[in-house]
């Protein structure tokens, strides 16, 4: 048992300044501590009452559009041709905001008018898709470590990332906002990691350690629009008998933003164009019109060769080579939700309208006939395109859960249009089931060009 005993009166002197000094140090902190949570409710309540005054702003000009654009509507029909021009100009400058406050149809006006509505309507879902598929920008002005570059790269994209990486390795930051794949491959040179396609899942990227003498990202590759390409390997081969058979083969990897799948995505052979570090110029072979890109929904990235002229001499290196990437580049990404209890239910969202056309006994089975069609489709629902079939497709049922679709096969191919019909094991009632279905609403094409320099030769 411990017992207290007195403090000699010298010691007690000494001690009472001690506690004097330790109560004032306190009463100091609460001070500061009272004073900075003010300070931070204060900032608070100002940031509460900006975001007041923002929301209410952006309530009053969208009231403001909504207001312009049906004005300009009804003028589509004015008695004077350049009042009716006006107005269709204006209705375009409006940008796809506009789009929203469209009529899907106007009655009682002249068929001048309704063309005028077309034309705007088909320029608005134009611009919105461009800019639904127009390259994102990343800012990694305030990053520390690998945590928070990837945070911000996700943040700016919708991309997730899976690793085992140690978060907190230092990430310089970037003053310059970059492309997607610009600024993940800074991450990822400092980080000393690679991208693993295989890994992940949609909208996911897996990394992983990067392999030994693997090259820098950055100093490799070639950004362009969603893009990012970059040589992987040089086979060159000379036919003794044959000349005219010789030649050199470039196997390229080509990666897009994986929020985007490229439909038809070609690079035309008249296009290429190099320069050895000789001063000599080389060509493509003359191997067909276009190189065709395989892509699939599933991976954000696919390979192809470029084939090229067996140079003369003896050169180092391919100093630059240079061609056109085109493209149709997919719209954002919609739900589109069918209740199979009505009749033929249709619903359209920009330029897709998705319709259940029927729903077939079939056996044991219900065959869901599902009727697509796409404004302004270009080549995209091209018999050989499959975009369209890895939509994903199921049936929500009445208790939630999640009925998956055992095939599919088409009924109907067109231009603008596909009728798919999907089998389904949905029991004697699916009277209160729901269809879902997930698509890019329009296409737009892209055409961009790159530039690729210093590819070593063997």
């Amino acid at each position: 048992m411990r017992t207290m005993t007195n403090m000699p009166s010298n010691q007690m002197g000494t001690a009472r300044p001690f506690f004097r000094n330790l109560f004032g140090l306190l009463v100091v902190g609460l001070a500061t501590f009272a004073a900075s949570s003010a300070t931070s409710q204060e900032a608070k309540e100002v940031a509460t009452e900006q975001n007041e005054v923002d929301s209410g702003a952006d309530a009053d000009d969208a009231a403001e559009l909504k207001a312009d654009v049906l004005e300009w509507v009804d003028q589509l029909d004015a008695p004077s041709l350049s009042k009716r021009k006006l107005a269709e100009k204006r209705l375009i400058e409006a940008g796809a905001d506009a789009l929203k406050y469209l009529p899907e149809k106007k009655a009682g006006v002249s068929i001048e008018a309704i063309e005028r509505l077309v034309r705007v309507r088909k320029a608005l879902m134009m611009s919105k898709t461009q800019t639904q598929s127009s390259a994102i920008t990343i800012r990694l002005n305030d990053v520390a470590d690998l945590g928070e570059a990837l945070e911000a790269i996700s943040r700016d994209s919708g991309v997730e990332f899976e690793h085992q990486a140690d978060e907190s390795q230092k990430i310089d930051p970037v003053a310059t906002p970059l492309s997607f794949w610009h600024a993940l491959d800074l991450v990822l040179d400092q980080a000393n990691l690679d991208v693993n396609f295989y890994g992940g899942d949609r909208g996911v990227l897996a990394l992983q350690p990067r392999e030994e003498g693997r090259t820098s990202r950055v100093d490799s590759a070639a950004y362009t629009g969603v893009y990012r390409i970059e040589p992987m390997s040089v086979n060159s081969r000379r036919v003794l008998n044959q000349p005219s058979q010789s030649g050199m083969n470039v196997a390229m990897e080509i990666a897009w933003e994986p929020r985007m799948t490229p439909i038809g995505l070609t690079i035309p052979i008249s296009q290429l164009s190099g320069k050895l570090d000789d001063g000599n110029s080389i060509k493509p072979q003359e191997s067909g019109e276009k190189i065709d890109i395989a892509t699939n929904a599933d991976l954000a990235f696919s390979e192809f060769y470029l084939p090229l002229e067996l140079p003369v001499g003896r050169p180092g290196k391919i100093k630059s080579l240079s061609g056109t990437i085109e493209a149709l580049l997919p719209g954002k990404t919609q739900t589109f939700e069918l209740p199979l209890k009505e009749p033929n239910p249709k619903k359209t969202i920009d330029a897709l309208t998705v319709e259940v056309e029927e729903i077939r006994k079939n056996g044991t089975l219900h065959e869901v006939r599902v009727g697509l069609k796409l404004v302004d489709p270009d080549r995209s629902l091209e018999s050989h395109r499959h975009w369209i079939f890895e939509n994903p497709l199921y049936v929500r049922l009445k208790d939630g859960s999640r009925a998956e679709h055992l095939g599919y096969e088409t009924y109907r191919q067109s231009k603008d249009g596909v009728g798919i019909g999907y089998l389904f094991e949905l029991g004697d009632s699916y009277s209160e089931a729901t269809l879902v279905y997930e698509s890019p609403t329009a296409v737009v094409n892209n055409e961009v060009n790159f530039v690729i320099q210093d590819i070593k030769l063997p």
